[in-house]
């Protein structure tokens, strides 16, 4: 039978929750400051922007105008650099989600030669610092007719996420009872029925966690996009850097465009929050 609580430990708890709760908003109110201000700065005229704050418009709701998306719309530079962010993100993530989880599947429940010993080297990838490969690279897709194109840029963004794709779902993976896979096996399944109607529904958390992890990184990469891409395949983030070089005080193009490029990934993560946390706990709990 639970203890009674007293009315002092009652207050206590219900102050202390309350304070929590305050101090939570307040932080999140504070995290969105940047955000709303962007926003608010996009929907500006430069005239305005270089006058006054961003805050004012709280006071002056007439300085809201839409005219600087309908210019960044017409900027060739910047809508092309976002077809290439897209172009860049989706196959960088589609192709470390399916490759990593066939290999994270095997590594989990297949047998074969050297086995534990490839998965060790799989781990060790993981503390290479993207810096040490970058020249070395380079000078391959060079060789091979890939550098400065959209496909070096994804080919680089797949090989540097598969390391810890690879680790992530492999323990994921191995947490399956294995009295589930052998019942399917049983039943006349062969390793791929297995894997995609047992394994991939299972490891759903996992999986979706893994390409948020995929998108957000390659979505706001400018290192490597900034080496291996040119002018026609560059996306968003170094179009917007090559914009802040060239020109300096086009904020009518740059605050759009920032917060285009900030929205979408924040999409994306809201869009699946609800696997992301899944995934994240997945396992914390037995």
């Amino acid at each position: 039978m639970k203890a009674r609580q007293s009315l002092g430990s009652r207050l206590a708890e219900g102050v202390g929750g309350g304070l929590v709760r305050v101090f939570l908003i307040v932080v999140g109110l504070f995290w969105l400051v940047p955000t709303i201000g962007l926003l608010l700065a996009s929907l500006r005229s430069p005239e305005n922007i270089a006058a006054s704050g961003w805050w004012t418009v709280f006071t002056e709701p007439a300085q809201i105008t839409f005219d600087s998306y309908t210019k960044l719309l017409e900027n060739d530079d910047i809508t092309g650099s976002l077809l290439n962010t897209v172009w860049i993100t989706v196959p960088a993530t589609l192709l470390v989600v399916i490759i990593g989880s066939l290999a994270g599947y095997a590594f989990a429940w297949m047998e074969f030669p050297g086995r534990d010993w490839w998965f060790l080297g799989v781990v060790g990838l993981l503390v290479v610092p993207v810096q040490v490969a970058l020249i070395p690279i380079a000078e391959l897709f060079g060789k091979i007719g890939v550098f400065g194109s959209v496909i070096g840029v994804v080919l680089f963004h797949v090989g540097f996420g598969l390391p810890f794709a690879v680790f992530l779902l492999r323990n994921f993976f191995a947490e399956i009872p294995r009295e589930l896979l052998e019942a399917a096996r049983l039943d006349g399944a062969g390793e791929l029925r297995l894997f995609f109607r047992v394994v991939m529904p299972l490891g759903g958390p996992a999986i979706a966690s893994l390409g948020i992890f995929q998108f957000l990184w390659v979505w706001n990469d400018m290192l490597v996009a900034l080496i291996f891409s040119d002018s026609g395949s560059q996306p968003i983030t170094v179009a917007l850097q090559t914009q802040v070089r060239q020109f300096g005080n086009n904020i009518d193009v740059l605050a759009p465009g920032a917060f285009i490029s900030m929205v979408v990934p924040l999409a994306v993560f809201f869009a699946f929050q609800r696997q992301f946390v899944s995934g994240v706990m997945a396992g914390a709990v037995k």
